[in-house]
């Protein structure tokens, strides 16, 4: 296909696609599917080999959001039977993230449900990470913890943050149909923050939530312009007791394709496969290794994710590689852009990736876990879309779990 040759000369450099070949790539039919895939394939092996960046999400309070996020099992109203607790302690939450990094994780994503952070909260926080930096070495922590305020960027960036996770979730002009105690201006603005900050951007989108085909564009390419060093894709977990809990819309195809475009968009970017993947892509999970170049290993913030010791298998199985903690994430140039000393993850530079996310699993078997809430496509429930396929497993159910135990 002359678009896929074109897509692949602008991705190798790093040439942005126009419009109208982004829209094309989430058009492609499903007989054009592996085309779509090794085209995109090219990309993410000129940029990143065939290394995967293993992530694992440490969940420091959850629940009891006053935040109204459609999609989010957090809510403001929610009816979802998740776990519900306030701020672990520091050393509870350093004992979760040393079950990741056990598994294979080289990032530790910690996240806190609420609008954003207090300045009590941030010092909190800071204690965290220095708990968590001290019992695991050369480990690169995000922290994923809402809107922020004047100077706490900052804050976080001194007590040992590496980067700062705030997804932009969906277009602009849909955005007001997801949310509305916040703004899209308000998210971009935290981005911003972070970056000013000496801080790694971490910042993605939310498929499935009912978007056209322009949305995800949209997003994608506003993403590009805010230029995060980190994109996670996720794909809408439908959670009962969430408005969103009949949205359907997402085939394993589609899934793909989302993540071949958002490839092309963003070459040399850390493309993080996050939340809701095993729910959407399942047995097709393998192949978009091919397009994302790091993944969340177990469990989400309240879903059940891959069991750690699948991921571990899965990545083997396909041909590709764990990344190490002596290798840098980023391409060189984008290594070496960012401020500071950064992690860039590692080998100098900045770093990269985070999710809205979810709560650590069981230790080593279950190693790691993974974004929040995630995205998906199209207005009206994709033809083929299946439902009974899987079931949305809620962290904890029916047990005395304990978090991130």
């Amino acid at each position: 296909m002359d678009l896929l040759t074109t897509l692949v000369d602008k991705g190798l450099r790093r040439e942005l696609p126009t419009r109208e070949e982004a829209l094309a790539v989430l058009a492609t039919s499903d007989d054009d599917l592996l085309d779509v895939v090794a085209a995109a394939g090219k990309v993410r092996r000129r940029w990143f080999g065939r290394r995967v960046k293993l992530n694992y999400l440490v969940n420091l309070k959850s629940g009891l959001c006053p935040e109204d996020c459609s999609y989010c099992s957090q809510r403001l109203g929610s009816k979802a039977e998740i776990l519900k607790y306030t701020w672990l302690k520091p050393e509870e939450a350093s004992e979760a993230a040393a079950a990741g990094v056990a598994g294979g994780a080289k990032r530790v994503c910690i996240v806190a449900s609420g609008r954003g952070p207090t300045d009590r909260d941030v010092d909190r926080v800071s204690q965290t990470i220095a708990a968590i930096k001290e019992q695991n070495e050369g480990v690169e922590v995000c922290a994923c913890l809402g809107l922020l305020s004047e100077g706490q960027a900052a804050r976080l960036r001194a007590a040992g943050a590496d980067a700062y996770n705030h997804n932009l979730n969906t277009s602009e002009a849909t955005y007001g149909d997801i949310t509305t105690t916040h703004t899209y201006a308000d998210r971009v603005e935290t981005v911003q923050q972070a970056q000013a900050a000496g801080l790694s951007a971490c910042s993605g989108l939310i498929a499935g939530m009912g978007e056209t085909d322009a949305d995800l564009v949209d997003v994608v390419f506003a993403l590009r312009a805010l230029d995060p060093d980190s994109v996670p894709v996720n794909f809408l977990i439908p959670f009962e007791g969430t408005p969103l809990a009949k949205e359907w819309n997402l085939t394993p195809q589609r899934a793909l394709r989302i993540l071949a475009m958002v490839r092309f968009v963003c070459p040399d970017v850390e493309v993080r496969l996050a939340g809701g993947r095993e729910v959407h892509l399942r047995s097709l999970q393998p192949l978009a290794l091919h397009l994302a170049n790091s993944i969340f290993l177990g469990d989400y913030l309240t879903s059940e994710g891959q069991a750690g010791k699948d991921d571990l298998a899965m990545i083997a199985d396909a041909g590709f590689e764990v990344e190490g903690t002596d290798t840098a994430t980023l391409p060189e140039h984008r290594a070496d852009a960012l401020p500071g000393d950064g992690c860039g993850g590692h080998g100098g530079g900045g770093c990269g990736p985070c999710g809205d996310g979810e709560t650590a699993a069981e230790p080593a078997e279950r190693a790691a876990t993974g974004a929040a809430t995630s995205p998906a496509a199209s207005t009206a429930p994709t033809a083929g879309a299946r439902t009974d396929l899987v079931s949305v497993r809620r962290r904890g159910a029916g047990t005395e779990l304990p978090p991130n135990a």
